[in-house]
């Protein structure tokens, strides 16, 4: 069955490769981001039929409050959401890092979520729908220092909790765990790395399971290298 979903950090990376995969697959896709360029152009490839573009600064509430009203108004319900935007470290460990560093990954990284989660949560109580969240492997364990880490920790949490309040109301969430991949997140190609194809893989995996099956959590690692 066809599902309508919402992807933030849509024009890139992660995000973009779940569009293009939801898309093949037969769903409509309504695609955030703070690049309205990268969204149009990924619109065009998909077919505005498909995919509708939803310029949005996601730190800010009231923007995002706009953005999912504009996605309900154009496709008349929303089943499925994938918080994806985030941004990564600019230094090793706390000490070498910055403040205005801890402030865009907490904002972002966290407190978006939150925005995406809020406005959207009516919507998918309605559909009984999917929440999904993107997490990391480094909160899988400690890691020098990083703030990074810890809001992946905050957003492995998080999708616990939101899988009490939403799944009351007989929808699921999700937080996929993806290892390092290979997208823009990085200043330098990482060959050893994922690909963003392998997370959206399974992103349409979670979310293309009967309606009685809950993954709450999935877990993505590229294999070891071996010698």
């Amino acid at each position: 069955m066809s599902k309508v979903i919402l992807i933030t950090g849509a024009s890139t990376g992660i995000g973009e490769s779940c569009a293009r995969h939801a898309v093949e697959a037969g769903h409509k896709v309504a695609l955030a981001a703070r690049s309205e360029d990268k969204l149009e152009a990924l619109v065009k490839d998909l077919g505005e039929e498909n995919a509708l573009a939803l310029p949005t600064d996601v730190t800010d509430p009231d923007a995002q409050e706009r953005m999912v009203a504009r996605a309900v108004e154009h496709f008349g319900r929303l089943d499925v959401v994938l918080a994806n935007a985030g941004v990564g470290a600019s230094a090793r460990g706390t000490e070498a890092g910055s403040v205005e560093s801890f402030q865009k990954m907490i904002e972002v990284n966290c407190l978006a979520v939150t925005y995406t989660a809020k406005f959207t949560l009516p919507h998918l109580r309605a559909s009984k729908g999917h929440m999904v969240l993107t997490g990391s492997k480094a909160s899988q364990g400690a890691m020098f220092g990083s703030v990074y880490s810890a809001t992946k920790w905050f957003i492995r949490g998080y999708a616990d909790n939101l899988g009490e309040e939403l799944g009351a109301a007989g929808g699921r969430v999700t937080c996929l765990h993806p290892g390092m991949v290979d997208t823009p997140f990085f200043d330098e190609a990482k060959p050893d790395a994922l690909r963003p194809d392998d997370v959206a893989r399974a992103f349409l995996f979670a979310i293309d399971q009967p309606d009685h099956v809950l993954i709450p959590h999935l877990p993505v690692y590229p294999k070891p290298k071996t010698d």
